[in-house]
């Protein structure tokens, strides 16, 4: 769908609410899982998020104010408390959502609060390849890319290390399933066995009989599509402790330092893939992100960094915060042509902007939205060596 087309549409649903928003301060709601299967990894984003708000607040603000910025618990799996949470963020003044992380509870809040309530929201780490064709009346976009290409990047990696053949499970949701089928596909046209498929359900406190089941496949390779702080890690917790896999591949939701940090060496032959690029603004945002004591190759924390400014730009560009209205100039600034923005410059960019310049956000991640708005992707191939997470190559 055109830019144009995706402002059409939600300008016309959205009318009635529009003066409203106008004239309200600049709000951004942050939507993360504080609580949850990914609680390690959440406080990086925000924080990540925080930082870029926080620059343009030192600039000066936004449209003449300070941006205000509120926290709310998504906790990536419950539906119905992302739902309340974020309709508290509405309620309490926020025009635009930082969020949500997780793909199920995202496709919520878009559903639920987002379109009904005309509030823009950038996701930096909802994957599923679903919200691609979500009814968004234009108001969706995501910095993450789908899980259609880190299937497609996965299936690349296990062929080129010479894996034929792979026992597979996955979190019994929309992110586990979406990207379970994208590497399958992937896998299997590219000439590769996926021996068995078996989804976990998280919270669960032994996995012995699904680690039975993939064991009895044949396959020396586990791929562990699930989350880092909940069944993934008991999956390979059992399986190490039963023998019955050494060697683990671990896609964005497994990958954080924490679940290094508890299974030290029983992840020293496994490999994995994050999103993640070598562009000269990922080498920025990790500068002025260890000045402010955050690890900057923390997943997601770029592209929430880059979500927040996004958002604080396309408002610029507007002179609005109607949702409507700065979903419009989404791609605009996140897309050449233009006078390109790395991170730290958010500053320089709103003057650009106010001065009728056009900008390319290129931010942490090399930002270029595609399609309906979701990220073209640069993905990190990653190994886990002497308790760090080590960055092979980038895709």
């Amino acid at each position: 769908m055109t830019k144009l087309l995706r402002a059409a549409s939600a300008l016309a649903l959205l009318a009635g609410a529009a003066a409203a928003q106008d004239a309200a301060a600049p709000k951004i709601g942050i939507i993360l899982g504080f609580t949850g299967p990914l609680e390690s990894i959440t406080p990086n984003m925000a924080t990540g998020a925080e930082m870029a708000i926080n620059e343009v607040n030192a600039a000066g603000g936004l449209l003449g104010q300070q941006v205000g910025v509120e926290r709310a618990d998504s906790t990536c799996i419950d539906a119905a408390a992302a739902t309340a949470a974020a309709e508290g963020l509405v309620a309490g003044g926020a025009n635009a959502i930082m969020g949500a992380d997780c793909s199920g509870v995202t496709g919520a809040v878009l559903t639920n609060v987002a379109v009904p309530n005309g509030i823009g929201m950038i996701s930096p780490s909802a994957t599923s390849p679903g919200l691609s064709t979500a009814e968004d009346n234009g108001l969706f976009f995501r910095t993450a890319p789908s899980d259609a290409r880190q299937g497609e990047i996965l299936a690349q990696v296990l062929q080129e290390r010479g894996v034929t053949d792979v026992a597979l499970t996955y979190t019994n949701n929309d992110y586990g399933k979406g990207l379970a089928d994208a590497f399958t596909t992937a896998f299997t046209a590219a000439g590769g066995t996926v021996s068995i498929t078996v989804p976990h359900e998280d919270g669960k406190a032994d996995y012995s009989a699904e680690v039975a089941s993939l064991a009895a496949s044949g396959s020396d390779v586990l791929l562990v599509a699930g989350y880092t702080d909940q069944g993934g890690r008991g999956i390979i917790q059992n399986a190490l402790d039963t023998g019955a896999f050494e060697t683990f591949v671990l896609p964005d939701g497994m990958i954080g330092q924490d679940i290094v940090d508890t299974l030290g060496e029983g992840l020293a032959t496994s490999f994995g893939t994050m999103p993640g690029t070598d562009s000269p603004g990922a080498a920025a945002f990790q500068e002025i992100a260890s000045a402010q004591s955050l690890d900057g190759t923390s997943v997601y924390a770029g592209e929430s960094y880059d979500a927040a400014a996004l958002i604080m730009l396309a408002m610029a560009a507007a002179g609005s915060t109607n949702g409507a209205d700065w979903a419009a100039q989404v791609e605009s600034v996140a897309n050449a042509p233009g006078e390109q923005v790395l991170p730290g410059e958010l500053g320089k960019a709103l003057e650009l902007i106010a001065a009728g310049t056009d900008i390319d956000y290129v931010g942490a991640t090399a930002v270029e939205l595609i399609g309906t708005g979701e990220s073209a992707g640069n993905f990190r191939e990653l190994e886990f060596k002497d308790g760090q997470i080590e960055t092979v190559q980038f895709r």
